[in-house]
């Protein structure tokens, strides 16, 4: 049996910091060309990501995958619109929380999970401004009672 190790090859940082994450899932993507090749150099970013849903698919938007070095002339545009592979009752089960309650998907990250490359997507609602200073303020405190421990042991 192979061993399933995980590596993340890209984090979106952003996303916890704007989003409160109400339920997290994992999606396969659909990639072309030398895309897989460009991903496990890591060679990705997640900052503008988002997810839509379209005739019943899931689609991830605005993805960047650099082109792969040692591609040819028929690598595909780095910016382009990626299907993602979940279950037809996850989809529509996201599509009924997005149009009713006002929530996002967001993608959380990119990892590779044995060979395979997967996303991990969000169930997100936006945070206020208050809500933004409230969690500024409450990792500052941690970070002040980790440091007053340490330097007390």
């Amino acid at each position: 049996m192979e061993k399933q190790g995980v590596k993340i090859m890209a984090t979106n940082r952003e996303a916890r910091h704007e989003y409160f994450v109400e339920e997290e899932f994992e999606a396969g993507i659909e990639l072309s060309g030398t895309e897989v090749k460009s991903i496990r150099q890591g060679t990705l970013n997640l900052k503008d990501a988002w997810c839509g849903i379209k005739d019943g698919q899931l689609l991830l938007n605005q993805m960047h995958i650099s082109p792969y070095d040692h591609g040819n002339r028929f690598n595909p545009d780095p910016r382009r619109v990626r299907r993602l592979l979940m279950h037809k009752r996850e989809i529509m089960r996201l599509y009924g929380k997005v149009k009713q309650d006002g929530y996002s998907i967001i993608p959380l990250s990119v990892y590779l999970k044995g060979s395979l490359v997967k996303v991990k997507i969000g169930l997100c609602k936006g945070k206020k401004l208050y809500d933004k200073r409230q969690s500024a303020a409450e990792k500052d405190a941690k970070r002040q009672i980790e440091r007053a421990m340490k330097e007390r042991y």
